[in-house]
């Protein structure tokens, strides 16, 4: 029986849809859909156990895969078969689950699994900008308790005006890059990379995405409405007692109250309000303990943040003393690695980054191989947040996606200021070192100083800051460079990178509802205070890059080459390419020019003798001696009818010069006029037409003898030599004629 199927469709206004639909695909999920844009089509489904976990949070998984198939393709790999997630995978699953985690009832614990794949891929359509549309309908079909619809929606702004879900190509000519994740009624999460664009213009493209959120928010609701709405399932909540939490709130508000007034270190803070924690604790009996003694901690914790968030919005002061916008005490410095081509430490307060640069060619690109994109990066950034940076001790399980998403932010932050005309590849690396408080803008920050440590032309220094926002509805404080404890006890913490022109990169994860947008236009206009402030300590250790690279750091020189001469540059299997890399001690790579069709030479080397002979062989290579003109040769090979001479400009490219060109008098010997290693001039005359080779003449630049007579021009009329014999008289007709041969 065919199924019957759900369809609604979303008109974004300028002739393209987006359409939902399901009952069709993957029925026994408990929610399912279908999002297509073009040719591209999406498959989410949903699915949650009925029984709760464990744990005291949400275990939600967010799967983001695309199907080389998808795109008619194969993947790479002995086995043929899609295997970890890429990192732009595992940016779509970060943005997809930062948006739907804090709408699921906070006592929710049973296992989530949301899982979004590209089944059709089409080249106009960016994929990742409908996995959070297709996430929340697939949820709006199912019976989970989840508060409202959301969707997210890529913004552009091309010649001034926005763009919803803008292609790559048009991607390419915009000044935004953004993704807003939002629901009808308040915005959640930014995330985006900006051409130094300011706060106003920010907050106007965010206002611009929101409302084509709505409209898609609004069409799942149809669906959902279409299909048949199910009713929200039961389940058994966190037990609560509020008795228990008015004693400990009682017993331990004002003490942590005067604890984070002190302005302490975030070892003593931590503790003292251990100490706390360990005296509400003995208030109790052990049966009592046993009873409820998980609501103990989780009543502390709450009397512990509502002390913390009150001092900040009463009297405006934090957890370590400072202020709402004073900035951590800083100190950096540059070439700590005597080895590396770059290196800086970033240090704020008890963060810690030390990153480094190295330099490469365009072989050392970073390959980006998905079903929905085929590139390379010539820069980028890597993050490293090894568990002893927090005093903890835990395994290493490879790179985290936690990794993965603070590198790209501060690669997103720092990759608009590197010159088109870099010609090197460029990547960075951050080691975190200490963590209290955003590590991805110390990366930042130490990125930067390292890039001008190693001579990278930087267009203008980066420096980026964590911010925070407290508010109860009446009041509000924004706070300039959060700490670890800030962090989760906000209403919404932002991180910005940018220069002292404007907005460079932003993330932003808004946890109150209905937000103002004047109130987020302020508190990113603190955090501008905030960046400039630290970008004048970064100036102040380095103020402009290094005119030269490190003289152990490769040296490039691009050159560029016809396209009919790359051949015999390289020569036959690679061989004049190789002995030439090994002769200078060089690194030499050829591409070719998409554009242009000419070949495109990268010299990478320490040496710069090993450069300029390299530079010398291809200028040879180049070399088109004028017709007419006199070049100064030198004699490399002798023969019995002339001499193999190299321009002396232009060592390697050689011609003959025959041995009627040496002298106006008859030379019967070469040796008689020239010998090996001999210097003279000789005239240019191009082509030969007898012989189609290069002519040149040294007899031709000299005086001609006295009495001297030009030898008379060969006879035409003889035919190659041959005395004008006929082919009837060959001297051969005396010869006898053939007797027949005899039969057996």
């Amino acid at each position: 029986m065919i199924p019957k199927v759900f369809r609604e469709v979303i008109d974004l206004g300028d002739g393209r849809t987006i359409s939902l639909e399901t009952g069709k695909l993957a029925k026994q999920a408990h929610g399912s859909v279908v999002v297509q844009m073009g040719k591209a089509m999406l498959l989410c489904t949903v699915v949650s156990n009925y029984k709760q976990s464990d744990v005291d949070f949400l275990p939600l998984t967010v799967d983001y895969r695309e199907k080389f198939a998808a795109a008619g393709r194969y993947p790479g790999g002995f086995f043929k078969r899609e295997a970890r997630p890429s990192d732009g995978e595992v940016l779509t699953m970060r943005l997809v689950d930062r948006v739907l985690r804090p709408l699921f009832p906070k006592d929710y614990h049973a296992e989530v699994q949301v899982m979004i794949q590209l089944m059709s891929n089409d080249e106009d359509v960016m994929p990742d900008a409908l996995a959070g549309l297709a996430a929340s309908a697939a949820i709006q079909l199912s019976d989970f308790p989840f508060e409202c619809p959301i969707s997210e929606a890529r913004v552009g702004r091309i010649n001034g005006e926005f763009v919803i879900n803008p292609n790559r190509a048009q991607l390419a000519e915009s000044d935004i890059d953004m993704m807003i994740g939002a629901s009808a009624d308040s915005v959640m999460m930014v995330e985006g990379e900006m051409d130094e664009i300011s706060e106003e213009e920010m907050a106007d493209a965010i206002k611009f995405a929101h409302e084509a959120i709505k409209v898609q928010c609004a069409a799942q609701i149809k669906l959902a409405e279409a299909f048949g709405k199910k009713a929200t399932r039961e389940y058994q909540g966190e037990r609560e007692d509020e008795e228990l939490a008015a004693k400990i709130n009682d017993l331990t508000y004002d003490k942590c109250y005067a604890i984070a007034k002190k302005g302490t270190s975030k070892v003593e803070r931590t503790n003292a309000f251990a100490e706390i924690k360990e005296e509400v604790k003995a208030a109790f009996t052990e049966e009592e303990l046993a009873d409820y003694g998980d609501l103990v901690g989780k009543y502390f914790n709450k009397s512990q943040k509502a002390a913390v968030r009150e001092l900040t919005l009463a009297e405006g002061l934090r957890l370590d003393g400072r202020k709402t916008t004073d900035i951590r005490p800083i100190w950096c410095e540059i070439d700590y690695l005597p080895s590396v081509h770059g290196s800086a430490i970033f240090t704020r307060g008890e963060t810690q980054a030390l990153a480094t640069v190295t330099l490469g060619t365009s072989r050392d690109a970073n390959k980006i191989d998905m079903p929905s994109y085929e590139g390379e990066e010539n820069f980028y950034l890597h993050y490293n947040f090894p568990p002893f940076c927090t005093g903890e001790a835990r395994p290493l399980r490879g790179t985290s996606r936690r990794e993965v998403g603070h590198g790209n932010l501060a690669q997103r932050g720092l990759k608009g200021m590197i010159p088109a005309d870099c010609p090197y590849t460029v990547r960075v690396v951050s080691e975190v070192l200490e963590s209290n408080g955003s590590s991805s803008m110390a990366t930042v920050c130490a990125g930067t100083m390292a890039l001008m440590d190693a001579g990278v032309q930087m267009i203008r220094p980066v420096s980026g800051i964590a911010m925070g926002l407290i508010s109860d509805g009446d009041r509000y404080a924004v706070l300039s460079d959060i700490l670890g404890d800030e962090d989760h006890l906000g209403d919404m913490d932002f991180k910005v990178t940018g220069t002292s022109e404007g907005i460079t990169a932003c993330q932003m994860d808004i946890k109150v509802k209905g937000l103002s947008y004047e109130i987020l236009v302020n508190a990113l206009k603190q955090a501008r205070e905030g960046r400039l402030h630290i970008l004048g300590k970064i100036t102040d250790t380095i103020a402009t890059a290094n005119g030269e690279v490190k003289a152990h750091a490769p040296k490039m020189i691009n050159r560029r080459i016809p396209n009919d001469i790359i051949g015999a540059f390289i020569g036959p299997g690679g061989k004049h390419i190789q002995e030439l890399q090994k002769e200078t001690g060089t690194t030499i790579v050829i591409t070719e020019d998409a554009v242009t069709e000419e070949g495109i030479i990268e010299i990478l080397g320490t040496d710069p003798a090993g450069i300029e002979l390299v530079i010398a062989r291809i200028e040879s290579m180049l070399f088109k001696p004028q017709v007419g003109s006199a070049y100064e040769v030198k004699v490399i090979k002798m023969l019995d009818f002339g001499a193999v001479v190299e321009y002396v400009e232009a060592p390697g490219n050689e011609v003959l010069l025959h041995v009627s060109e040496l002298a106006w008098e008859r030379t019967e010997n070469v040796t008689d006029v020239v010998n090996m290693g001999d210097v003279f001039d000789v005239k240019y005359f191009g082509l030969d037409p007898r012989t189609r080779k290069e002519k040149v003449s040294r007899k031709a630049l000299l005086p001609k003898p006295e009495g001297y007579v030009a030898r008379p021009p060969r006879d035409d009329k003889r035919s190659g030599g041959r005395d004008n014999r006929s082919r009837d008289n060959r001297g051969r007709d005396d010869r006898k004629p053939r007797e027949p041969r005899k039969e057996e």
